[in-house]
């Protein structure tokens, strides 16, 4: 039953809905799959599936890096958390209470991303075990651009990361793939952390462009970034942001091992290893667990449950859905 299309405003910040796996359609590029009419339904059916197989290099024929945790890439496991335009003071000193308190696995790398007036009270209260990410920077130093934020400031704080490329700066602010990337390059240049957002609106997915979309955006960072080495990539498809629906398992593999199958022929073999590929999307305690599974999802990045102390340390504890005997 093919699902139907929504308003951008209502991919981006439907209503909260509980989370659902949305397995209605899968999204691939369809040009990948033409069948010809005249072969038999069981000719037909067969080499549907060595079609697929042989475009995504399904995770079952590929073996992890690593003897601990079953990751397709070498990276440690990322979790995000990107609280948006919420919280109070009030709020977030009890956000910040509960993650301090929180027992969380040491083989993730943790980051939140508070609204920029409260950086420096977050910076301040929080553990150094989580380190602090902005949700934008600008594309050069800082001067008279009213309203925007400086990588050198950014930095002047204590952020480590910025989030940059979100389907909300895409879709509402009206940022294009290369002033993104340019921005990405600018922040790099200056020592600050990236997570690269990609991903595809309900109507591409639905349409088959899926691949097509990310791969876009990919190269708009390919052009213009001076290096992998500190760029975390997130897998937000936009229908699944805030909407309670969320990719199911199989369907945020498929897309994030195509993403490092890009990496792999458009940049390098090592980058592809190395780089760490992560999934957001209406991701919560529930649900972490068996996405995690997936051995090219390398973490994640939240946003209502990253609001949740407790949830959000639940998500960052799902690594161990990973772990297998060494």
């Amino acid at each position: 039953m093919a699902v139907a299309s929504t308003s951008l405003a209502s991919q981006i910040s439907g209503p909260k809905s509980q989370p659902s796996y949305c397995p209605s359609f899968s999204g691939l590029r369809r040009s990948c799959f033409k069948l010809d009419h005249s072969l038999s339904l069981a000719s037909s059916t067969q080499s549907l599936f060595q079609r697929v197989d042989s475009h995504l290099r399904l995770a079952s024929s590929r073996k992890g890096c690593r003897a601990v945790v079953s990751m397709a890439g070498s990276g440690k496991f990322f979790v995000g958390g990107n609280w948006k335009c919420n919280g109070s003071k009030e709020s977030i000193t009890k956000l910040v209470s509960d993650l301090n308190s929180a027992k969380l696995e040491p083989d993730v790398d943790v980051v939140v991303a508070p609204p920029f007036v409260y950086i420096d009270l977050v910076k301040n209260s929080l553990t150094d075990r989580i380190e602090i990410s902005a949700q934008n920077s600008w594309t050069g130093k800082g001067g008279a651009f009213t309203g925007e934020i400086s990588v050198e400031q950014l930095k002047d704080i204590g952020c480590k990361w910025v989030i940059l490329g979100h389907s909300e700066r895409r879709h509402v602010i009206g940022e294009d793939d290369q002033f993104i990337g340019k921005k990405a390059a600018y922040a790099l240049s200056q020592g600050l952390g990236v997570i690269a957002c990609i991903g595809e609106l309900l109507e591409q997915r639905e349409g088959g462009k899926t691949f097509d979309v990310c791969f876009q955006q990919m190269k708009a960072f390919a052009d213009a970034v001076p290096s992998w080495d500190n760029i975390v990539i997130a897998y937000e498809p936009v229908w699944a942001i805030g909407t309670g629906k969320v990719a199911t398992p199989q369907q945020a593999q498929e897309v994030h091992v195509a993403v490092r199958d890009w990496l792999k022929k458009n940049v390098s073999a090592e980058v592809a290893s190395k780089t760490r590929i992560i999934y957001g999307g209406s991701v919560n305690g529930g649900n972490c667990a068996e996405l995690a599974k997936q051995e090219d999802i390398d973490g994640f990045l939240v946003g209502g449950a990253s609001l949740k102390g407790p949830e959000f340390a639940t998500i960052v504890n799902s690594v161990t859905s990973k772990k297998v005997a060494a």
